[in-house]
């Protein structure tokens, strides 16, 4: 299963929840499931987006895991 790690990538710099809502500029109850894995798509906007704010990569935002 391909899931985000955006709430680890906050915790390493030091980053809230809220802080990364209010940079993103979407509505709360899709940041809120796009974060917590629970939609089934996301935009390739949204990706730019996070990976600009973060200042990460793509591949930065992504775990695979196949236990799952």
């Amino acid at each position: 299963m391909v899931r985000l790690k955006v709430h680890e990538i906050l915790n390493e710099k030091g980053y809230t929840k809220y802080w990364l809502y209010k940079q993103m500029g979407m509505s709360y109850q899709n940041f809120n499931r796009m974060i917590n894995n629970e939609t089934k798509s996301i935009r390739y906007e949204n990706l730019d987006v996070l990976c600009q704010i973060l200042n990460c990569k793509p591949s930065d935002l992504f775990e695979y895991n196949t236990d799952e």
